[in-house]
């Protein structure tokens, strides 16, 4: 496109109004500025647009073809403003969040809940994977907002704390009967279990990686699994015995379906947030979802 909007924008008042005066007023600009831009712009199209009369103008075959595109492109551009608008007015947006799947279950989903219930027209996403994964994807832009763990480095991100979590081992009754019957005493449980632990490239499994480590913890045996839920069920048939959060499997720690093991040092409790890049102003989806788990207790 040789011309810029605004000459084409002056074409199409004038077009219309079928009168350079009354489509100045339209304007408000001057006449002479309205023939002189339709000058300019017959000039680089290399034809004229109007037929000038004492009535005023009508357009020219090549006016007239012009003016279809033209009155289809601003007929497009008012749609496109419309819908902007009411798009503003309704609080549309998008929201891509990524957390856990574990977090997502426990955590996210009774905020979410409710936030929804808030905020009808936000469209969201969910994109479940490790915490490690969760701020990869948050550095590369690719979402918004993550539920993780509170990362050893937050230079660039914003930690809001929401609660603590505790790490603990448990395990079925009759599992513990077994290790017992053979011999093992309650304070060597986990060197001589089976223990469930979560996948190595999850943030929660290094962490108790590293609990194990100070407290010269030697695991003889242990199964891995990507799902924290997974654990639990494993744990209450008697697979072996399980690291999970506390918080998750309170009903089994009272209805007796699992066991809490003793440990002499409990295992210090972590802190879980949402996460999102520092910047001057976040998107308006992302600033009403920080505000809402900011006023909101779930």
């Amino acid at each position: 496109m040789n011309q810029n909007l605004s000459s084409y924008r002056i074409f199409y008042a004038v077009a219309n109004a079928g009168n350079i005066s009354k489509a100045a007023k339209e304007l408000y600009i001057s006449q002479p500025a309205i023939s002189k831009s339709i000058q300019k712009l017959e000039d680089s199209l290399s034809c004229k647009l109007f037929v000038r009369s004492s009535r005023g103008v009508t357009l020219t075959e090549e006016g007239e073809l012009l003016y279809s595109y033209v009155k289809t492109a601003f007929e497009t551009l008012s749609q496109g403003e419309q819908k902007l608008h009411r798009s503003i007015e309704l609080g549309i947006g998008y929201l891509k969040i990524g957390v856990s799947s574990t977090l997502c279950k426990h955590l996210l989903l009774p905020y979410l809940k409710e936030f929804i219930r808030l905020h009808p027209h936000i469209s969201i996403s969910i994109s479940c994977q490790s915490t490690n994964e969760t701020l990869r994807l948050l550095e590369d832009g690719k979402i918004d907002i993550g539920l993780a763990g509170r990362p050893e480095s937050i230079k660039n991100i914003q930690f809001d704390h929401l609660k603590e979590i505790e790490d603990i081992f448990v395990a079925a009754r009759d599992y513990l009967r077994n290790l017992k019957t053979r011999g093992v005493d309650k304070n060597h449980i986990l060197q001589s279990a089976t223990l469930m632990l979560l996948d190595k490239n999850n943030m929660t499994r290094q962490y108790i990686d590293s609990y194990l480590q100070e407290h010269h913890i030697q695991v003889q045996d242990s199964i891995h699994i990507s799902d924290l839920d997974l654990l639990i069920e494993f744990a209450k048939i008697g697979v072996g015995v399980a690291c999970v959060i506390r918080s998750f499997v309170e009903n089994e720690l009272k209805n007796g379906a699992l066991i809490e093991i003793p440990l002499k040092t409990p295992i210090p409790k972590r802190e879980v947030g949402f996460v999102y890049k520092k910047q001057l102003r976040p998107a308006k989806p992302l600033e009403q979802f920080i505000q809402f788990y900011h006023n909101h207790t779930i």
